[in-house]
């Protein structure tokens, strides 16, 4: 297709140069550069709060103007200066190494292309608040390959029936926020109150329904969009899903008018299935997660997010608010949007409370903390990760349930309102914790000080059982499962290896470590080999003493262990709903 003149003073043409070395090839042009123009590439991308260092991936950086060619100095890692003429277009080119599957980066292979403008786009220095365009190229046809499209939601200047051509954006943040598909794609349309939505799929398996996918969405949509506007439009004229299904894997990245996905295949609903996997619960709950999003982060955002930088880290004790209050309420829209059932929710948010109770890390680390230091501990997890902190997702979630309870246990008002009235406060843009607590205040006349600093920025529990009750629902306890009881995490094929071991469990007692392989028992005067945790009570029975055998850095050691009795962990519950008729008013209403 015959490109259009370039209009912007920022110009990308992005080519899928070469399939299999997954080399893009970028020219970047811009129209008037200063004199030592300086560009740079991301060093992150929001919504992933890591330092991922895109530049690792680029190379052959060259540059010229006119045909002389201009020298480059490398000021840092992801910087460059072009010795280039003041107001000359200067031409940069260069190639990145796209082989990250994931939502965050660049994938490019035979089969399919995928790119975050913060992995191939260079900054320009100086020009970043300005429109800029981009060309995205279709890659050569080859025998016996399907045909490719492209998706974006970027707005389309010029581009043909593929979705391949020109595009263009408001300024570099509006291009670093819409993520490209190519490929060979399933795609599909629907509408949500009015707004087209689209939906596509890479990957699926012939085996793919569609059509319920499609509906379901539809569902989640239209309730995400009457939570926020009960009687008003969304904040987008359009919005796209883009879904990579592989063998293993799972995860989502938001973005103001489309998201993009991962999940594993057999995750899809499949045709002729009536009833909805467990994996597929698990989809809707991500694809309502990512959707929430684009209101709450997205627009309604952490005051420090109001311009991001690039560069480096963003800090900000608000991601217990953006990202937990955002996993409250993914799965009770698929409760309120009639995608699963009370007991189904219940099951869901049990899971949740478990997961934090089993987390050592909550009694050392506020939720608040947990959000500030997301860039070196919840990102860069390892084995002394659930010891030394909580995650601000689960965390976070189970603060807005608190704050929700609590505040229909008064009456007058609930979290939905809180929301919506922190909408029109911060006019859907930047907020602050003060923001929250003024807007609690204004509904309720009183002041949620105390509460916020007790289950934000302190670490005791949190009063799940209490709040529960009010509405109708039972917390109990339920036997926890033999890691559970000892306190460890493991991975087990054919023995068990130790992947962490938590704080002031039998397990540390007994001088377990991260990196041990388990592998027999000795109890009641008999030697038994161990190939699961299960072995436990076959092999241990009443017996209370026993001797770990385990295998550590080429040693066999022999570990005293107190083995805990089936019911001794208080960290494992269930949620039952103890007065139907009052859960009602939570469970289904806005």
């Amino acid at each position: 297709m015959p490109t259009a003149p370039t209009r912007a003073a920022v110009h990308y043409r992005v080519e899928a140069a070469d399939l299999h070395a997954h080399l893009y090839h970028v020219t970047l042009t811009i129209a008037q550069p200063t004199a030592a123009q300086e560009l740079a590439l991301p060093a992150w991308i929001p919504g992933s709060y890591l330092v991922r260092e895109f530049a690792k991936n680029l190379q052959r950086l060259a540059a010229r103007q006119g045909r002389q060619p201009v020298a480059l100095v490398q000021l840092a890692k992801d910087r460059w200066r072009a010795d280039c003429q003041a107001g000359q277009p200067l031409v940069l080119t260069y190639e990145v190494c796209a082989y990250d599957a994931s939502v965050r980066t660049a994938w490019l292979d035979a089969a399919r292309g995928f790119f975050n403008a913060t992995s191939l786009c260079l900054q320009v220095a100086g020009q970043t608040a300005l429109p800029c365009e981009i060309d995205i190229v279709a890659p050569k046809k080859r025998a016996g390959s399907a045909l490719w499209h492209c998706a974006t939601g970027l707005f389309p200047l010029k581009v043909d029936a593929r979705g391949f051509g020109r595009y263009r954006a408001a300024n570099y943040d509006e291009l670093a926020d819409c993520p490209v598909e190519m490929g060979a794609f399933w795609s599909a349309s629907f509408n949500a109150c009015g707004v087209p939505h689209r939906f596509v799929v890479a990957g699926a398996a012939p085996s793919f329904d569609g059509a319920r996918l499609l509906a379901d969405t539809r569902k989640i949509c239209e309730a995400a969009i009457r939570f926020w506007h009960p009687r008003g439009k969304p904040p987008f004229q359009n919005y796209l899903f883009l879904l990579n299904t592989v063998h293993d894997g799972y995860g989502g990245l938001e973005h103001r008018n489309s998201t993009a996905l991962i999940c594993g295949r057999r995750d899809l609903p499949r045709l002729g299935d009536a009833k909805a996997s467990d994996g597929y619960t698990q989809l809707l709950g991500l694809i309502s997660h990512e959707y929430f999003h684009t209101w709450n982060v997205k627009r309604l955002r952490p005051r420090e997010f109001a311009q991001y930088d690039y560069t480096r880290e963003n800090y900000t004790e608000l991601l217990w608010f953006f990202e937990g209050f955002t996993s409250y309420y993914d799965d009770l829209l698929l409760r309120r949007a009639g995608l699963i059932d009370d007991t189904a929710y219940l099951k869901l948010l049990a899971k949740t409370c478990t997961q934090v109770l089993q987390t050592p890390g909550r009694q050392v680390q506020s939720v608040a903390q947990a959000s500030f230091d997301a860039w070196i501990k919840y990102y860069r997890q390892d084995e002394n990760t659930p010891n030394a902190t909580v995650s601000y997702y689960t965390k976070g979630a189970l603060v807005a349930l608190c704050l929700d309870l609590a505040l229909r246990r008064e009456g007058g008002a609930t979290l939905d309102a809180v929301m919506r009235a922190l909408w029109q406060r911060c006019a859907g843009g930047p907020m602050a914790e003060a923001d929250l607590l003024a807007v609690l205040q204004a509904l309720t006349g009183r002041d949620w000080q105390g509460e916020i600093a007790q289950w934000v920025h302190g670490t005791a529990e949190l009063p799940l059982a209490e709040l529960l009750a009010a509405q109708g629902v039972a917390l109990k306890a339920e036997p926890p499962q033999p890691a559970q009881r000892l306190g460890l995490r493991v991975q087990e094929n054919h023995s068990v290896q130790i992947k962490t071991v938590l704080r002031g469990s039998a397990a540390e007692r007994a001088g377990f470590m991260a990196g041990d392989e388990w592998l027999g028992l000795e109890a009641a005067g008999q030697a038994w080999r161990l190939q699961r945790l299960d072995d436990l009570a076959l092999y241990a029975g009443a017996v209370r003493q026993a001797t770990a055998l385990v295998a550590r850095d080429g040693r066999l050691l022999r570990l005293p262990l107190d083995l805990p009795a089936p019911d001794a962990s208080g960290d494992t519950v269930r949620l039952e709903l103890a007065d139907a008729a009052r859960a009602q008013a939570w469970l289904s209403a806005g």
